[in-house]
């Protein structure tokens, strides 16, 4: 770990290019800057999810942390190239005092050239993503809704001021429960009247699963809440019965079809570096999630 005081922009990024020559690395095989702006609280857990990712997907992770409160105005930096975190390379920078409002100008010397720029709020996100200064150098924006303190109002300022690019991994989290619905109806299960979903209290993955249902379907939705983590079931009433599908525990689930024996599937839960890499994954603006946002009725 290699940590610089009162130090600039243009000199982390002198520091990490002679930790990488003096290991013998070059930076060619980096796929991408990964922007991650985030406070005291979530700023931990968010860059070690996304160095876990670099070990498949190497790529130079920027930490910003706005500190507004200092007393004086600094940049501190803690940098890591290699070694423990894994081919990739972390800076954690601290903005201090006047610094905290000039994240941009710290982190433009630090981009890599011509790869893509994916910015990464953890927390707490601007209303327009695509307009902040951050989020104007980058081709995907990542939020999280689930970390906003209000996550109602997080998914209601997602919608204002979605542009195609963003993503919110409240979305991500609904991935392996939308991979299963739609193979439930690879064959033909009839037309479906209603769809009830449940789960954890103000989760917003519960409230955006079900607006895809609703859209997929056609079909009227009902949301239950209960003190589960995260989604716990999705119910569908057919002409001819009704499907359901249930948690069991943390890496299965229960599916019941009309006319079929009940079966157990995998749906496993997933970590934060799992979700950080399926939106790493694509880099061109997820439609549907644009679409979900967009029309939800919140």
């Amino acid at each position: 770990m290699i940590r610089l005081e009162q130090t600039s922009g243009g000199a982390v990024a002198a520091a990490i290019n002679a930790e990488r020559h003096r290991l013998g690395s070059p930076t060619t095989g980096m796929v991408l800057t990964l922007l991650i702006i985030a406070d005291e609280d979530t700023q931990s857990d968010a860059t070690g999810a996304a160095a876990a990712v670099a070990r498949q997907h190497p790529m130079r992770i920027i930490t910003l942390i706005p500190r507004a409160d200092a007393r004086v105005s600094q940049l501190d930096a803690e940098i890591s190239v290699g070694g423990d975190d894994g081919p990739g390379e972390v800076a954690v920078l601290r903005l201090r005092g006047e610094l905290a409002e000039h994240g941009n100008s710290v982190a433009i010397p630090l981009l890599l050239p011509d790869t893509p720029v994916v910015a990464y709020w953890p927390g707490d996100a601007p209303a327009h993503p695509a307009d902040d200064p951050i989020g104007r150098h980058s081709q995907r924006r990542i939020t999280d809704a689930a970390g906003a303190q209000d996550p109602w109002e997080a998914l209601r300022v997602l919608k204002r001021g979605y542009q195609p690019g963003d993503t919110d991994l409240a979305w991500a989290r609904c991935t392996q429960w939308r991979s299963v619905l739609a193979a439930a109806f690879d064959a033909p299960l009839g037309d479906v009247r209603h769809v009830r979903v449940e789960g954890e209290r103000n989760n917003p993955s519960v409230i955006l699963l079900g607006a895809w249902l609703g859209q997929q379907f056609g079909a009227t939705v009902e949301t239950v809440w209960n003190d589960a983590l995260g989604i716990s079931s999705v119910s569908i009433d057919l002409a001819d019965g009704l499907m359901s599908i249930t948690r069991q525990d943390e890496k299965t689930a229960c599916i019941v079809r009309p006319g079929r024996a009940e079966a157990q599937i995998t749906l496993a839960r997933r970590s934060l570096s799992a979700l950080i890499a399926e939106e790493l994954r694509r880099l061109d603006p997820d439609d549907m999630y644009g679409q979900v946002i967009t029309t939800l009725e919140i």
